[in-house]
C-alpha cells in the first residue's frame, strides 16, 4: 500500500532533526522509502543514524532503516511504489524501515 509520510532523520552533521515528506511503502509490516540515486539528506542522514521516526495516519511511529541489498525485494518495492508506470522498472536505492514495537502490537 502506497502512503504519503513524513519521515524525520537527525542530521549526519548538524544532528539537528531533518523532516521530509515522502511516498512510502507498507509491505510485510515495514515500510519502504526508495530513491532512483543515494544522494538526498534524508537518505544519508537514515543510512548514518539509522534511528527515524515516520508519521503515518496522525501517529508518529519509530523504527530502525536499513538499506535493502536483496534486488528481488528492490524491485518489489518499486512495483507496489509506482503501479503501472514506466519507473516501476528503474533500479532504485532501498530504505526499509523496522518499526519497533508498542504494547498495542502485543
Amino acid at each position: 500500500m502506497i502512503n504519503i509520510m513524513l519521515l524525520t532523520t537527525i542530521g549526519r552533521k548538524t544532528g539537528k532533526e531533518h523532516k521530509v515528506q515522502l511516498r512510502g511503502v507498507m509491505y510485510n509490516g515495514k515500510i519502504y522509502l526508495s530513491r532512483r540515486k543515494p544522494d538526498g539528506d534524508w537518505f544519508k542522514n537514515a543510512m548514518a543514524c539509522p534511528d527515524v521516526d515516520i508519521k503515518y495516519n496522525g501517529k508518529v511511529l519509530k523504527g530502525k532503516a536499513q538499506l535493502v541489498t536483496d534486488q528481488k525485494l528492490e524491485r518489489k518495492i518499486s512495483m507496489l511504489k509506482y503501479p503501472g508506470q514506466a519507473r516501476a522498472t528503474e533500479k532504485r536505492t532501498v530504505i526499509e524501515i523496522e518499526l519497533e514495537s508498542t504494547a498495542e502490537d502485543t
